[in-house]
């Protein structure tokens, strides 16, 4: 009975993705020429990693390419090829075909064969371009050179008890060895125990080992360093000259072939571990992908917190299930009660708390995949740009930060090619010629604060006017504020750019930028100063599934009110109240005027009382616009529980979700931001309950 390996196939792919991101950052770290060892290993360990991965699992594809990565990365570490900036756009690149291998597999989709040996051919294209030339002659040379440049190296390898059930496999890392130089194989049959008591995920075999190699000991004890604490492992250099090895059949089988599965007892070399094979590793690739990661790392701590809890629950409902088996309850057990309920309210919040955690993720997950951008984009547009990131820590639900990464990537684009200008240019507003992009990010309240800030030309007002009347968005002479202007951006179609390139300049963009971010329940906005610099800032809140809400009362129904999005509530005085004609009320809070929104007439429902005068105004705010919400009273503020409407039934305007109530009623939760669109598209309120010019209501 063999292991079904393909199991670990989630944690490998999870792990050569981290490996992916920690090559890619420390390769944009590298120094052309005389690079710092430490990073050039840190890579080569990421590479390697991946290679015995993949070997093992049977994903050849990936395995062949990552070692030709492997020999340029070896080559510099060693200090035989300089590292260079082609070299270095070479390997990043070649970690983004590596990417798309392996998502590719996970997903069970094709891969792009094509791209794949294009980029294997501009490896090898390099290796050869700088490989040492030796002349006919050297490579004919004399016994003394062959005797120079091989080692005959002995290996006694005997694997522990429980090494096979671990996944590694001993055939695997004979044909490493085979590709270091030649390799002989003895195998030890000794330790095999009678066929009546043999386990067949035991490991009984043990190999003596010879290699003829120019490599030195530690290319060797990196074949086997996934095993390193699985075996017992010694490793000595033979006495002699290089011979002509009678390679075993192990040494001799190609990289590339499929095994089969290790049947322990059988005499051969190529007794291993149960490998998946190829197909059976296909077949399990080709399950329907789930879309997005499916697994979070959470740390220990977390987990401790939310047992403990767990904890504190059980005794709680302990205490109070001793209440629910008494036959007669005294005024002393009710209190006891009481202090039961009132218990279990705080673990109960506690408990979601310490849930919530576990689904918060560090913002750094979002931003590491910026200076690679901006490592790009500023060679491309051949600008200087320095990318600074802070507050990586600061922690973000994993729903919220899954969605909130493309809008990300479009404003720091933005930043790039709008904002920073070229050195040139730079220089002469007398500014340093290396422009930077800031990333952000902090708490603040209940939400989480992203600001993307850079140095560079700022908006230009007067180009966006102009663009703006000319689209008919403006009327000629029409005066706005400055924050009006910046806003227009992000109407869709809007651009000032004069020339439409592949990196922006089409329009396309800001306006799905605020829509996906408002599908959040956050908003964008912008502040820019002329030759300063321009700021995004993204308000999200910092999880999807709970909400702060204000419950108000209209007429027989509950609904939330996002606490987020409120301002202030006031009792109405109604010399505050005017009536615009063909639009409906408006009401004056100090020096603005914000229109009055009846949710009784917005949803078709009987109020208590349509007389502004006995009821509150709730006046709320939404991407820099103020409604105020007629509702006839004010409940509670608490934190609910989102389900979403559209998942569950349609999407209603107005209405971002709904929850379930304490006494087990639904109350809808308002969209701010559909609100205000309702309250612009919705025919006006009826006259007879607008307010007349003497200042009171129609009867």
């Amino acid at each position: 009975m063999g292991i079904d390996v393909s199991q670990f196939l989630a944690t490998f792919y999870e792990e050569s993705f981290e490996g992916l991101e920690i090559m890619e950052s420390e390769l944009l770290n590298l120094d052309v020429g005389a690079a710092d060892s430490e990073t050039i290993n840190t890579i080569f360990r990421a590479a390697h990693s991946i290679k015995g991965g993949s070997g093992t699992f049977g994903l050849n594809a990936v395995s062949d390419f990552t070692h030709v990565m492997e020999t340029l990365l070896d080559e510099m570490r060693d200090g035989r090829r300089q590292v260079t900036q082609e070299a270095v756009a070479i390997l990043l690149s070649s970690a983004d075909v590596l990417n798309e291998m392996l998502t590719a597999l996970r997903d069970g989709a094709d891969l792009d064969t094509a791209r794949v040996a294009e980029m294997k051919a501009q490896l090898d294209a390099l290796l050869g371009a700088e490989a040492v030339a030796v002349s006919v002659e050297e490579e004919q040379g004399s016994e003394e050179l062959v005797e120079s440049s091989f080692k005959v190296w002995s290996i006694d390898f005997r694997p522990h008890l429980d090494m096979l059930r671990t996944g590694n496999d001993p055939v695997r890392m004979f044909r490493e060895l085979d590709s270091l130089g030649e390799l002989s194989a003895e195998v030890e049959l000794s330790e095999l125990p009678a066929w009546e008591d043999l386990d067949p995920e035991e490991s009984h075999l043990s190999w003596k080992l010879t290699l003829n190699s120019d490599k030195d000991e530690s290319a060797i004890n990196e074949v086997f360093e996934w095993v390193d604490d699985e075996c017992d492992l010694k490793i000595s250099q033979a006495a002699g000259l290089f011979i002509e090895p009678q390679v075993s059949e192990v040494a001799n089988k190609p990289v590339t072939e499929n095994k089969p599965a290790f049947t322990p007892g059988a005499s051969t070399p190529e007794a291993s571990m149960p490998a998946a094979p190829a197909e059976q590793t296909k077949q399990q690739a080709r399950k329907p992908a789930t879309g997005g990661d499916t697994s979070i790392r959470v740390s220990i701590d977390k987990v401790d917190e939310l047992i403990n809890m767990v904890g504190e629950l059980v005794i709680t409902q302990s205490m109070l299930s001793q209440y629910g088996e008494a036959e007669e309850i005294n005024a002393t057990d009710i209190e006891k009660l009481r202090d039961g309920l009132a218990q279990l309210e705080r673990n109960t919040r506690e408990m979601q708390e310490s849930v919530m955690r576990i689904r918060m993720l560090p913002i750094s997950f979002a931003f590491q995949r910026f200076p690679r951008l901006v490592h790009d984009l500023s060679r491309k547009l051949e600008k200087n740009i320095e990318l600074k990131m802070s507050g990586e820590q600061t922690e973000l639900d994993k729903t919220v930060m899954e969605k909130i990464g493309d809008p990300l990537v479009h404003l720091v684009r933005n930043s790039l090619d709008h904002g920073i200008e070229i050195p040139e240019v730079r220089k002469a507003k007398g500014k340093p010629e290396q422009g930077t992009v800031h990333l952000n990010a902090f708490h603040q309240g209940g939400n989480i604060i992203i600001e993307i800030i850079d140095d560079g030309a700022g908006l230009n007002t007067e180009k966006i006017v102009s663009k703006a009347v000319e689209r008919g968005l403006l009327a000629e002479g029409e005066s706005l504020t400055d924050e009006q202007v910046h806003d227009l951006i992000f109407h869709p179609g809007f651009s000032t750019a004069d020339v439409v390139s592949d990196v922006s300049g089409r329009g396309v963009g800001m306006d799905v930028v605020r829509k996906n971010i408002r599908s959040l329940g956050g908003t964008v906005e912008v502040s820019s100063k002329t030759d300063v610099g321009s700021t995004f800032t993204i308000r999200l809140p910092l999880t999807l599934a709970i909400l702060d809400g204000q419950l108000v009362k209209v007429g027989e129904e509950t609904y939330i009110v996002p606490l987020i999005s409120i301002i202030e509530s006031i009792q109405v005085k109604m010399d505050k109240i005017n009536t615009v004609s063909g639009k409906g009320e408006v009401f004056r809070l100090r020096d603005e005027y914000i229109p009055i929104v009846r949710l009784y007439h917005v949803f078709g429902i009987e109020p208590d009382d349509a007389d502004l005068s006995t009821g509150l105004l709730v006046v709320v705010e939404a991407e820099g616009e103020k409604v105020a919400l007629f509702v006839d009273d004010l409940f509670g503020q608490q934190q609910v529980v989102i389900k979403s409407l559209e998942t569950n039934f349609k999407k209603v305007d107005g209405v971002s979700g709904a929850t379930i109530l304490g006494d087990g009623t639904v109350a809808l939760i308002l969209d701010v931001k559909g609100m205000v669109g309702l309250y612009q598209t919705q025919p006006p309120v009826p006259d007879l309950y607008l307010v007349k010019e003497d200042g009171h209501e129609a009867a």
